[in-house]
């Protein structure tokens, strides 16, 4: 079953069942989904409808760091449960060292020496890691490992 099916399931599960929020939650996903479709003007497929979930799941952590700095614990939870919710369709995450053998191969791999070679190696693990890590996080550790 695709992704997307998957999705579009439990919207019609989330509607039967009267579960409001997990309701709005799922069809905003479905919007950005078929938003995305539009303007490409393709059927996406799962590993295109991850990166659509990671990137909402990047809005979503972004507004919930804004929303607990401005101590705004209504909207917070809110962001929180549309997070926790996204994620369920994410393939599992990688650990630490899991993400750091992958970016020692990729280094190795393409011979990265410098902070210069940040680009390639970034472009080589985003297949590998999209949607199973926060790729800022990603982006720290490559610096820290091409710096030290």
């Amino acid at each position: 079953m695709s992704l997307k099916f998957r999705i579009q399931e439990d919207v019609k599960n989330a509607m039967r069942a009267r579960e409001r929020e997990q309701l709005a939650t799922l069809r905003l996903v479905t919007a950005a989904i078929k938003q995305k479709e539009i303007d490409e003007r393709v059927e996406l497929s799962d590993q295109q409808v991850i990166a659509v979930l990671d990137k909402m799941v990047k809005q979503r952590r972004e507004s919930l760091e804004q929303y607990d700095k401005a101590g705004r614990a209504d909207l917070a939870e809110k962001e929180q449960f549309e997070l926790d919710l996204i994620q369920t369709y994410l393939p599992q995450q990688l650990d630490e060292a899991e993400l750091a053998s992958l970016i020692r191969a990729a280094i190795t791999e393409l011979g990265a020496s410098s902070i210069r070679d940040m680009g390639p190696v970034m472009n080589a693990l985003r297949g590998q890691v999209q949607g199973r890590a926060d790729m800022k996080a990603v982006s720290q550790a490559v610096k820290t490992q091409l710096t030290s």
